[in-house]
This record gives C-alpha cells, structure tokens and sequence, in this order.
C-alpha cells in the first residue's frame, strides 16, 4: 500500500537479505537497489541508506519510505 501525501508519497516494503547478498551493496557500481512496495510500485533506494539496517543476519524487516513530489527521500525507517 503507498499513501499520497499533500507534499509526497509513502511506501511500505518487506526486505529480507542474507549478510552475504548486503556486502554487495558495499562494491564499486552498486549505487541503488529496486524493492517492490506492498502497493506494487517499483522502488529505487540509494545503497546508502539501506547500509545503516544491516546486522550480522543481513536485513530483515519492514520498511516505510516517504518521498517528496520531486522524488526525494523524505525518511526511510525501519517499522517492524
């Protein structure tokens, strides 16, 4: 499910990634990953942000992300 905002959008999303499949996010290139959002959309994140989530399971969890109407990250937090 996504919710239009006056001033932006918000998507909810599931990851799950094993600590192996995380250290590629840390190579030359791997600049963004693409989730798909409970609402179906295609996602584009920034390798970055998802950088801050990861243990030594990996990242695992639920996920909100609040964009701005120029498609900027707003907040990206981790929910459950």
């Amino acid at each position: 499910m996504n919710q239009k905002l006056i001033n932006g959008t918000v998507y909810f999303f599931s990851i799950s990634l094993s600590y192996g499949k995380c250290e590629a996010f840390y190579r030359p290139g791997n600049n963004a990953v693409v989730v798909t959002a409970d609402s179906g959309h295609r996602v584009q994140i920034p390798t970055a942000r998802l950088r801050t989530f990861i243990t030594k399971q990996g990242i695992q969890g639920r996920f909100r992300m609040i964009i701005n109407n120029s498609n900027k990250i707003v907040s990206f937090e981790k929910i459950g």
